[in-house]
């Protein structure tokens, strides 16, 4: 026993410069950016103690709560497409004993290319003019589109490109949670003749849970901060159509260089995902089997 507690003590101390290491690679912006919440600062001036009226600012600013709703309903849209669709490509592939392992390695293999690849490729591919997406509407006998460049359908045009890269993430997560199943429970429902599905919606999903809100955990840090394929597509246009808060306090902080605002901004915006992630952990400790 007490040669056991002598080594977990000695991988503590060996472990410590790590995690001082990292908890001050967190602590150190986290606490320096709500200071320049607090304070009036631009480049080029001496910081002045405001005591939180950026936030006060930030409530009666109209563009705050216009980049809050579409932060929200890309959130949702994005959140609710991966988490259907992954579960669907999990169970093809969970399924399926014909798909090759080149075949399934293609089918993941979105997720690891670059946010800028993945921006720069569908701005080709989504172009009003010369791009593939108006080709095939056009060939079918639909009216173009214009895609990215439409404040109507520039949400759900990032929810798709988002969708397309992410889908396949999920789709792993849900497939790992579909190997740990026990297969006893589906050999009691072929014998009772449950249909498929019957035994999907009232076995397999209800199992399924706990992997699902882990999924959406992860991908909620993404979608709640969404930033990378936004600004490479449309820098929050067309207008403000897309201007995300995360985009909003970019455009606050570098481009009007009003660093104590901005700093407001992404501490509203963590407070936020902190607040998300928290929800889904307690949800996922409810569904757990």
């Amino acid at each position: 026993m007490s040669q056991s507690i002598g080594t977990r003590g000695q991988l503590a101390f060996l472990s410590l410069p790590a995690v001082a290491f990292t908890t001050a690679m967190i602590a150190f912006p986290f606490a320096y950016t709500v200071w320049f919440s607090l304070h009036e600062f631009s480049f080029g001036a001496k910081p002045k103690l405001n005591l939180g009226m950026n936030y006060i600012e930030m409530l009666q600013d109209g563009e705050f709560w216009n980049g809050l709703k579409i932060t929200l309903v890309l959130y949702v849209l994005s959140l609710v497409l991966q988490l259907v669709l992954g579960t669907y490509v999990a169970l093809l592939l969970h399924g399926s004993k014909k798909l090759s392992g080149i075949v399934r390695t293609l089918m993941i293999s979105p997720f690891v290319l670059p946010p800028v690849v993945v921006g720069m490729m569908w701005l080709v591919v989504l172009d009003p003019s010369i791009g593939a997406a108006n080709y095939l509407l056009q060939s079918v006998g639909l009216p173009r589109s214009d895609w990215l460049a439409s404040p109507t359908w520039v949400i759900a045009t990032v929810a798709m490109i988002d969708t397309w890269q992410w889908t396949p993430y999920v789709a792993l997560i849900v497939l790992g949670g579909l190997q740990s199943l026990p297969p006893n429970v589906y050999e009691a429902a072929q014998i009772d003749g449950a249909t498929r599905w019957k035994t999907f919606w009232r076995i397999t999903l209800p199992l399924l849970m706990p992997t699902l809100v882990t999924a959406a955990i992860l991908r909620s840090v993404d979608l709640l901060r969404f930033f990378d394929i936004i600004y490479i597509t449309t820098q929050g246009g067309p207008g403000n159509a897309s201007n995300t808060l995360n985009i909003y306090g970019f455009r606050k902080g570098f481009e009007l260089f009003e660093i104590g605002y901005a700093s407001a901004l992404m501490i509203t915006l963590s407070a936020i995902v902190l607040g998300a992630v928290m929800v889904l952990t307690q949800a996922r400790k409810r569904v757990a089997w």
